[in-house]
């Protein structure tokens, strides 16, 4: 038996970055995942490819309708499938191979297998040919990710009803995609096939998309995407969704079908925490299967943590990053700090659309009393030079207090702009913060200031 300062169950962002950040310490390390290639769900089949698929879709859309606005004229562009998914496998490769490196750079030991825990709070390691090895550690941290979620009535085991991670390798571009969700992981891989040629429906059980987002900015955003070419089905029951003929076939409620090709369910992800001996070695679930933890992260189990997706709280990578090294140095340091009022979210579709705090529907909701500015990037210089003018910022600060409470983006470019705007307010920063700040001209980052500026009824450009 192996022992170490620390195992870390899970190679996604949360663990690998975890495990990292204890070798730094000067801990013993070692991370289990059962995949080769570190990196979890996000890089391997999530996060990096999808933005890989974004990218190139978006240069083979513009190519063909847009390079000429700007006196650039091709010749007969055509898509090259094979190309544009090897490429995306080699930013996967490559990123893959970074964190190996680090990995070794660091002194963490990497054991390949399934990972379980005992009752002696042991992590016993199976490798894919069934051979055990047992390792001991002082401390032991749960980050397995999650994994796609499913409706009744859906088999995703069905030839030609995928999950997100089948949609990213799709070996034609499907005439016709139904894709069973209109979140941000729909939305961005419907973008993509239907940038590619297929003829994309949206079905949202809701009356909107982008569920739990700024209802402003998903308005918005879904006459945005209207235009662009998705075709959206909401306030619609999803009761089944099954091959059909050469093709497959979606049941709603009331009796209606939706007949495609394919048909992608993006209905949410799911606490991947089955198999990890958590009964019994003692770690209590909640309601919806997520490990329970306290503020230092620690399970029902002394010695025992969890991050990322498996415990309460936004699926996002870069919050299971922050989770990992703040677990990790409560361990080490005794102190360690996640604000939980400044992550952002980002939805990759084009425009981009970014959010970070609360939004217009929260505040009501708790009765906090706001002030509102928005700004066009319409009326933005940079915007304009880059023929990207849909959109605008939106930024809610509190009545009394000029305090930022929550910045909402649709716009180019919004993932990089919302950085901004959540270390303002990691800082407690004011609208008239923002404002102070000197921002380069031209920039699109000139919008969040004309936006910050318009809650005191002064922005210049509009």
């Amino acid at each position: 038996m192996s022992e170490h300062d620390l195992i870390v169950i899970g190679a996604g962002p949360g663990g690998y970055v975890a495990a990292i950040r204890a070798a730094q310490l000067g801990l013993n390390v070692a991370c289990v995942d059962d995949n080769a290639e570190p990196g979890g769900t996000c890089l391997r089949v999530g996060c990096i490819p999808s933005k890989a698929m974004l990218e190139s879709s978006e240069r083979y859309d513009e190519a063909q309708h847009h390079l000429a606005d700007h006196g650039v004229t091709v010749g007969s562009v055509k898509l090259d499938l094979p190309t544009m998914l090897k490429r995306k496998d080699k930013v996967v490769q490559s990123l893959t191979r970074g964190v190996k490196s680090l990995f070794k750079k660091n002194k963490v030991t990497h054991y390949q297998g399934r990972a379980r825990l005992n009752k002696d709070r042991a992590v016993i390691v199976t490798d894919d040919k069934g051979n055990e090895q047992t390792h001991a550690a002082k401390h032991i941290i749960i980050a397995t990710g999650s994994t796609p979620a499913t409706l009744p009535g859906i088999d995703l085991s069905d030839k030609r009803v995928d999950t997100s991670t089948d949609a990213l390798s799709y070996d034609k571009v499907p005439k016709k995609l139904a894709v069973i969700g209109a979140g941000y992981i729909g939305l961005e891989l419907g973008a993509v096939w239907r940038r590619l040629g297929s003829e994309v429906t949206m079905i949202e059980y809701l009356d909107r998309i982008l569920p739990g987002m700024d209802s402003e900015m998903a308005t918005l955003a879904h006459k945005l995407f209207k235009k662009q070419g998705l075709n959206f089905r909401l306030g619609a029951k999803v009761t089944g969704a099954k091959s059909k003929g050469k093709g497959a076939v979606v049941e709603l409620e009331g009796g209606e079908t939706i007949e495609a090709d394919r048909v992608l369910v993006a209905v949410g992800r799911k606490p991947n925490t089955e198999g990890l001996g958590l009964d019994e070695a003692g770690v209590e679930l909640d309601e919806r299967g997520r490990i329970k933890i306290d503020s230092d992260f620690k399970t029902s189990v002394a010695n025992v943590y969890a991050v990322g997706d498996v415990v309460a709280g936004a699926m996002l990578a870069h919050k299971a990053e922050d989770e990992g090294v703040a677990c990790v140095e409560k361990i080490v340091l005794g102190r360690g700090h996640v604000d939980y009022n400044a992550i952002p979210a980002v939805v990759y579709t084009h425009p981009e659309i970014a959010s970070v705090g609360r939004t217009e529907e929260q505040l009501k909701q708790q009765g906090v009393a706001y002030r509102k500015g928005t700004f066009p990037f319409m009326a933005n210089g940079r915007a304009r030079s880059l023929e990207q003018t849909d959109g605008m910022v939106k930024i809610l600060a509190d009545e009394k207090t000029d305090r930022v409470l929550g910045v909402h983006i649709l716009g180019p470019r919004a993932g990089d702009l919302i950085a901004e705007c959540a270390t303002a307010m990691t800082f407690g920063a004011s609208s008239e913060d923002l404002v102070m700040a000197c921002h380069a001209h031209p920039t699109l980052a000139e919008a969040v200031r004309e936006a910050a500026m318009a809650v005191d009824d002064r922005a210049i450009h509009i």
